[in-house]
């Protein structure tokens, strides 16, 4: 056996100390791009990048939309909902004690804020226009530290709700369909009434309209109206706030806070935080994500198996140069690495590639979907619908990471066979025709 071969000539002198498994599998990654005979290799070649490219990219944006779209709904949620909310197992009223059941809770250092509400189902009615909403009796001195409604007002403010003046702030979308502004009158009907010889006949007052909000969530700008803690508890009848809303320092403290505060109450009271609240709905969105993932991941799976064929016809047109290697003294390991480097190169380019477009498109996908629809002439989130109207984008670092290590590896996965069946090779019947 002879001795291991040289570089190829023409390399420079320190690419040509590298191994030459490497060089000869870098040439022949770029031959095809230069000699006629190999144009139909180099396009198949071309394809294989390219569809790479577009798999990961596709998978980039479609993750880091929908992390945008969780993000974006649980942050909007949170500005109405508490971190953790304090309730009566039977639903009962907390009654007068409900300040010291506070202070006790705001014992706990990661507790930030602490506000009292009422809560219960009821119709508003204006004209011939009737919503069924969802009312909140809230302390507004209190509310800011456990929600940012306050902030987010378009239109009166949340301390024009006193006790005994029967005032409402509605949420935007609310408003506009009831055809109410500021200082218009509307009618509550509460389910919970009096009952007679004829039936039990429905709550009814006449409230002023003293404040309008826009959350940004559609479901809240929709549903939601805001009444004075003590006029609430009068139209539903309870002996005083329903529960607690309580503020941590972090969402992702919530569940640990909420626990600790368990620790501090009755049995007939509960801690919920604000994962159990929406436990459907945010386990709906991990399940979804987690099922795209798989789903494109094929996509990219696809196109890095195309990587076979192209290996395959390089394979066969470089018969020769592999017997000759062989006769030189390359081992059948050293033929396998001289095509795994070409079919690695192949894929980490169409990998790069997609990684760099996929972090273009998720940086700015929310002009390119604003230009579409004016394109278009359409609407792709309606807020009706998706309860935000904007395309938000939140790429994260350990999916991208994810996403080009798992495109890799099947990209060099794909190149194995006909890399092994290359150095399987015999150099006799290769040169026989030569």
């Amino acid at each position: 056996m002879s001795s291991r071969p040289t570089a190829p000539a023409g390399m420079s002198t320190g690419i040509s100390s590298w191994p030459f498994e490497l060089l000869i599998g870098w040439r022949y990654t770029r031959a095809g791009r230069r000699t006629r005979n190999n144009g139909f290799i180099s396009f198949i070649s071309l394809v294989s990048v390219v569809g790479i490219t577009l798999g990961v990219a596709a998978l980039i944006v479609v993750l880091s939309v929908m992390n945008g779209f969780q993000k974006e709904v649980r942050d909007r949620m949170l500005g109405v909902i508490p971190h953790v909310q304090v309730l009566s197992v039977d639903g009962s009223s907390l009654g007068g004690d409900w300040q010291q059941l506070a202070q006790r809770l705001r014992r706990n250092p990661a507790v930030t804020g602490i506000a009292p509400f009422v809560q219960g189902q009821a119709l508003l009615a204006q004209g011939n226009s009737v919503y069924g909403v969802l009312a909140w009796g809230i302390e507004p001195a209190l509310e800011p530290q456990v929600s940012s409604i306050a902030a987010h007002m378009t239109a009166g403010s949340l301390h024009a709700l006193r006790p005994g003046s029967f005032g409402v702030v509605l949420g935007d979308a609310l408003a506009q369909r009831l055809g109410v502004g500021v200082g218009d009158l509307v009618t509550m009907v509460v389910p919970s009434g009096s009952l007679t010889p004829a039936g039990m006949i429905p709550r009814l007052r006449t409230l002023t309209v003293v404040g309008i909000f826009r959350i940004g969530n559609y479901e809240y700008d929709s549903s939601l109206a805001l009444l004075d803690l003590r006029d609430a508890s009068r139209l539903f009848l309870t002996q005083g706030p329903t529960g607690l809303r309580v503020q941590t320092r972090s969402i992702d403290d919530a569940p640990r806070v909420a626990q600790q505060l368990q620790a501090q109450l009755g049995s007939n009271l509960v801690a919920q935080p604000w994962t159990a609240q929406n436990r459907t709905w945010f386990e709906a969105v991990v399940i979804e994500k987690r099922m795209m993932f798989i789903i494109l991941a094929m996509i990219v799976a696809v196109a890095a198996f195309n990587l076979v064929s192209t290996l395959v016809m390089t394979v066969t047109d470089k018969q020769s140069d592999i017997a000759i290697l062989r006769t030189q003294g390359a081992s059948p390991r050293s033929i396998m690495a001289i095509f795994l480097v070409q079919g690695a190169v192949t894929g980490v380019f169409g990998v790069l590639f997609g990684v760099a477009l996929g972090l273009l498109i998720a940086f700015h996908v929310d002009p390119i979907v604003a230009f579409l629809e004016w394109v278009f002439h359409t609407q792709f989130l309606p807020s009706s619908v998706y309860l935000i109207h904007t395309m938000p984008s939140d790429p994260r670092l350990g999916d991208v990471l994810e996403i080009t290590l798992i495109a890799l590896g099947l990209s060099l996965l794909a190149t194995l066979y006909p890399s092994w069946r290359a150095s399987r090779l015999r150099p006799a019947a290769a040169l026989r025709y030569e």
